[in-house]
């Protein structure tokens, strides 16, 4: 199947200007990130200078993994119930819009200001650890493999979290409740980051390969099962 770029974009563009109209989008973008940084910096402005060895087999920065899988999950979640609540989305399926096309630009918007969130916060809290953190606790807290984890895992849960929270906004007519459903079932992902964090699941090599094959299965899978959700028929009558 062609996929027009245009019509991607065209839909993508759309969302995007919804997203900055919506009130409870713009506090879900600005407080959810808030809420992953208080831990870390209470952490690092309050632990002891001789604890610093002990940190470096710690790995608390990938507490902030949490941002990039519920700042999605609650754009997402307004993609479809919010086109059915404004009384757009009919005409939105009536165009020779393609469903691959009309996924595609949902997930697109949901993506880029999600992506840029969660890269910014991080970037932010190290930018914040560095300069006004104790050397030796900065040094003990910024280690290369957690950097690595961020760049790398971050793309792989926006994407899943916004397959969830599509497939959550294609079955509900309520926007908040759509948001706090996709919430609700991101958690297990936010679970297992935290788990990591808290060196409660090992943090090594062999894992974040299985952990990373294992998001990228989701992602796949996850592609195919929101694009079943995308039925014209069913989004129309809302059965």
């Amino acid at each position: 199947m062609t996929i027009s770029r245009r019509r991607v974009w065209a839909i993508a563009r759309k969302e995007l200007q919804e997203y900055r109209r919506d009130i409870t989008v713009v506090a879900a973008m600005a407080i959810l990130p808030v809420v992953f940084l208080v831990q870390p910096l209470v952490q690092v402005f309050t632990i002891p200078v001789s604890a610093a060895a002990a940190l470096r087999h710690e790995h608390a920065l990938l507490y902030l993994l949490g941002v990039p899988v519920l700042v999605p999950a609650a754009l997402a979640a307004y993609s479809v119930v919010g086109e059915r609540l404004q009384a757009t989305l009919e005409p939105v399926l009536a165009t020779p819009i393609s469903r691959a096309e009309l996924l595609l630009g949902k997930a697109l918007a949901a993506f880029v200001p999600s992506i840029c969130v969660a890269y910014g916060v991080f970037a932010l809290f190290v930018a914040v650890v560095e300069v006004l953190a104790r050397p030796e606790i900065a040094s003990a807290f910024i280690q290369g493999p957690e950097l690595l984890a961020q760049l790398l895992f971050t793309p792989l849960l926006v994407v899943w979290s916004i397959w969830v929270g599509i497939a959550v906004s294609t079955r509900v007519r309520d926007p908040r409740t759509a948001g706090q459903l996709a919430l609700l079932v991101s958690l297990p992902t936010v679970a297992v980051t935290t788990l990591v964090a808290f060196n409660i699941i090992p943090a090594t090599l062999p894992m974040a390969l299985v952990l990373g094959a294992a998001l990228l299965l989701l992602d796949l899978l996850g592609w195919r099962a929101t694009s079943a959700f995308i039925d014209r028929e069913r989004l129309i009558t809302a059965t």
